[in-house]
């Protein structure tokens, strides 16, 4: 099983978020996933600095680390067409490296230019013709479309990468999971569902991967570490559709304070790396190909440092049932 860090554009400063990337590079972290958003969650996190000015500096910064978006939204906020560009430079940057993780967004950051805020159904169909349009841009060929949500006029990438990069799609139920297998390159998964990965795979190419995501906030106690992911990660005990839906951090704070530490059970916390690797477990024997942590806080080196020592060995030798 791989396993990455996730680089909190919610939490940390763009100088910080660069920082946190060598860091996973020296810990041996084989890859990263950066957030994409324009708010962050609730106002205690902080921060959102605008993702492909960081992936830039990242890609000076690094060496080896494997990066990719988690994820973009490419079809409300941004035109496709501007991240075809975006990831297509990033791509020249750091070869064989970027991966592009899309999904349908949040309200919460696609509202923001004042366009309308569609339903999923109509997400989902923006998403596929979205990615369709990106692949086109990425062929160098001069694209010109006209869809039942875009419109392109005579447009063509001249900074192109030899390798295109990778699509993940996030995906967190059945038909949404068969939608990634046929645009996408990959799933990003949200929970270790055994049932959407199977799903997944019963229709993606050999060899296609899965990652998921598993919070945790690592600290010397484990209540400390609780009471941390309670004050800035509270979004994580809320219900996915509502995490769609809201517009605002004033809105997730105020749903905020319905969810008790009970509510954060799948975060883990404290120093003891069994909970850590038995969580990953779960994701292996679910048929993922890796996980990402996303260490809540600001003990970035701290959690490094335990996954380098601790983690790191353990989970990369998992091989899950499947």
């Amino acid at each position: 099983m791989r396993v990455g860090l996730k680089l909190c554009s919610e939490e940390r400063t763009a100088t910080e978020l660069v920082a946190d990337a060598v860091l996973a590079e020296q810990a041996g972290f084989e890859f990263a996933a950066i957030s994409d958003h324009f708010h962050p969650w609730i106002d205690a996190q902080g921060q959102s600095p605008f993702v492909w000015s960081v992936l830039g500096a990242i890609a000076t910064s690094t060496d080896r680390l494997e990066v990719g978006t988690a994820v973009t939204c490419p079809t409300v906020r941004t035109h496709p067409v501007v991240i075809a560009q975006a990831a297509a430079t990033v791509s020249t940057m750091m070869p064989g490296r970027f991966f592009l993780g899309v999904g349908t967004g949040e309200r919460l950051n696609e509202h923001v230019t004042g366009e309308r805020w569609p339903p999923p159904d109509a997400r989902r169909s923006m998403l596929r013709e979205a990615v369709g349009l990106m692949r086109e841009l990425w062929t160098g060929e001069q694209v010109t479309h006209r869809g039942e949500h875009y419109v392109v006029e005579g447009a063509k990438l001249y900074s192109l990468p030899d390798e295109m990069p990778s699509v993940l799609v996030a995906a967190s139920g059945e038909s949404a999971a068969s939608m990634a297998a046929d645009i996408g390159d990959g799933l990003i998964g949200l929970a270790p569902d055994e049932e959407l990965v199977t799903a997944y795979r019963r229709d993606a190419d050999a060899g296609a991967r899965a990652y998921a995501e598993i919070t945790v906030c690592w600290s010397d106690d484990a209540d400390d570490g609780t009471q941390t992911a309670l004050r800035l990660w509270p979004n994580a005990g809320l219900p996915g559709a509502m995490s769609a839906e809201l517009a605002l951090p004033a809105h997730f704070e105020a749903a905020a304070e319905l969810v008790s530490a009970g509510d954060l059970r799948t975060i883990v916390t404290g120093p003891d790396p069994k909970p850590y690797v038995d969580m990953a477990g779960t994701y292996a024997d679910a048929g993922y190909d890796g996980v990402w942590f996303h260490q809540v806080g600001t003990d970035q080196e701290g959690f490094a440092g335990f996954a380098e020592r601790e983690l790191l060995p353990e989970i990369s030798g998992l091989s899950g049932s499947r």
